[in-house]
């Protein structure tokens, strides 16, 4: 192994002058980039200064360059969130993929999954790695039964005489989100523990000129809480800090643009530099080797709304284009009245009794939770499109049957009111739960405000949290019990625990959550919604009347006042 000094960097504004018999390799890297390939956002019907097609106007720039060594990698979450991937993961299974002929054509020569790829499903990932012309990589994703990687632990690239090795890890924290079904022969190791094992093996076995971390993985490891550093979900800068010999590392997941500099256990300065999301930027590190090694290194976010869209990219895949706009714009029904998301913030709303009357006819459940699914998106009468159900329903979330006891169930809907909910002394104040001085703005995540169906119960916001939740009875009528077990239609990150609703609210220890899992659907909740639609010629909405806030006259001029925010805003 080369001798590597520790490099005080930050301090260096230039990119030293290249010697003769020095070379210079640039490593660029895109990170989330949610199936933002063409620059149009597909779901929003607009242009975008951000996509792969700007990205490879970048790269065909960089590699027109006669001093410098290029290098282009990708750090996960490619197959979620625009309808380009969705129609490639789910709907045209027998082409190649639509991600893989892209970044193919585009010289990627490493990748490391992320969540959002295990999230499309085995068939989906297992497609895709066969697709791509590089190695995808996630050394802690491993065989339940032998702890071998399930991916490419790492790859060995080349830069004229360079090596560089290229560890990639996947946030450990897809256990909490996603069913077991999306990763049925896999576990999810620790970061630090896997990097630890991999990293002596690769310096002793590899002797690279540069250790590089392709770490779909953030840089916050007290995210949501987290304080522990076990299976930590952002454990990035833990990495850097705990296990010597990297020189760079590339983070992603938390779509966060960062750079930091960290000492790490072996006294070296190591580089961190997260790139966002979405195509926004490019992450490119710029390292100058000498014949003794690394001679200095230097990073930077590179913005995309400088670059304009690639003619030959957006010709090369213009037939593709127009098959998804095609699929797109293809009638569901038609919406006899507007639809607003907004209005489930102040009580039970049409649209969220829509996503419950779906979860019900799918699951057969007794009852359902769910929450908002965009707050500033409707749906207008007139025709439904399937582009419509992209910017309705965002995640891919699959539906569950638990099993809970109405003391859970009475739990969970005392949480969700308690972060939902301000606590109310007169008329004036706030219905919902703000940010501290920050009306407006809510303090907690719109995504983990839940409502049930299936049972009647009044919130009493003028009572303290977790004293809130009046339950009456069944909305068949029959009486409810704390002590009987349910049938329960939730989501998958719910499920899983997100937001916490099953923990901290029903009190469930977060192993004992997949227990209480009797079914999961095949395919994710917005196809059933399309298909739930497209039996009716006409949708005429109604909202479920099970649920209400009191008292009465305060929640009514509260919620007509913070209604106001969200029209400013």
């Amino acid at each position: 192994m080369k001798h590597r000094a520790v490099l005080l960097l930050p301090l260096l504004l230039l990119i030293p002058e290249c010697k003769k018999d020095e070379t210079v390799v640039r490593i660029a890297v895109t990170t989330d980039v949610h199936g933002m390939i063409y620059p149009y956002d597909f779901i929003e019907r607009k242009e975008t200064d951000h996509s792969l097609a700007h990205i490879y106007s970048y790269v065909t720039r960089e590699r027109r360059r006669k001093d410098t060594l290029f290098i282009l990698m990708d750090n996960g979450d490619l197959l979620q969130g625009q309808p380009t991937v969705y129609y490639y993961n789910y709907i045209d299974t027998t082409s190649v993929h639509l991600s893989a002929r892209v970044m193919n054509f585009m010289g990627y020569a490493a990748g490391t999954l992320g969540n959002h790829d295990i999230e499309a499903g085995p068939e989906v990932y297992k497609r895709i790695r066969n697709d791509f012309g590089f190695p995808w990589l996630a050394a802690n994703a491993v065989y339940s039964d032998t702890n071998e990687p399930f991916f490419e632990p790492y790859t060995i690239l080349k830069a004229g005489r360079t090596r560089i090795a290229v560890l990639g890890l996947i946030t450990p924290g897809i256990p909490r989100w996603l069913p077991k079904s999306l990763w049925p022969e896999m576990e999810f190791m620790d970061m630090v523990e896997t990097a630890r094992l991999w990293v002596p093996r690769i310096l002793e076995s590899e002797d690279p000129d540069l250790m590089v971390g392709l770490f779909h993985s953030g840089t916050d490891a007290g995210y949501g809480g987290d304080t522990g550093s076990y299976l930590n979900e952002n454990a990035s800068l833990l990495v850097a800090e705990q296990v010597p010999g990297f020189d760079v590392i590339f983070a992603g997941h938390d779509h966060r643009v960062s750079k930091d500099w960290v000492e790490s256990a072996g006294g070296d300065s190591v580089l961190v530099l997260d790139a966002g999301s979405h195509g926004r930027f490019a992450g490119e590190v710029t390292v100058i080797f000498d014949a003794d090694g690394i001679v200095s290194m230097t990073a930077k976010n590179v913005p995309m709304n400088n670059f304009l869209p690639s003619g030959k990219f957006q010709e090369q895949f213009f037939r593709e284009q127009e098959k998804v706009a095609y699929y797109l714009h293809d009638t569901i029904t038609w919406l006899s009245e507007d639809m607003e998301g907004i209005e489930a913030l102040f009580g039970p709303s049409r649209m969220m009794s829509l996503i419950h009357a779906v979860q019900f006819d799918l699951s057969g459940a007794e009852l359902s939770f769910t929450a908002p699914l965009s707050l500033y998106t409707g749906l207008e009468k007139g025709a439904v499109l399937v582009s419509d159900m992209f910017r309705l329903y965002r995640f891919e979330n699959m539906l569950y049957i638990m099993e809970l006891s109405g003391k859970e169930i009475d739990g969970f809907l005392e949480y969700a009111a308690g972060i939902w909910f301000n606590t109310m002394t007169c008329a004036g104040d706030h219905l919902l739960l703000f940010s501290p001085g920050e009306p407006g703005h809510l303090a907690n995540p719109y995504y983990n405000f839940s409502s049930a169906a299936g049972i009647d119960y009044t919130i009493d916001v003028s009572r303290s949290p977790g004293d809130r939740v009046s339950i009456s009875r069944l909305s068949n009528g029959e009486e409810f019990s704390q002590e009987r077990i349910y049938r329960v239609a939730v989501n998958s990150y719910r499920a899983n625990g997100g937001g916490g609703h099953l923990t901290r609210g029903a009190g469930i220890p977060a192993e004992q959550l997949s227990d209480r899992v009797r079914w999961s659907s095949d395919t994710d909740l917005r196809y059933y919604l399309m298909q739930y639609l497209s039996k009716q010629d006409t949708l005429f909405p109604q909202a479920f009347s099970n649920w209400s806030c009191i008292p009465g006259p305060w929640v009514h001029e509260a919620a007509e006042s913070d209604r106001m925010y969200f029209r400013i805003n």
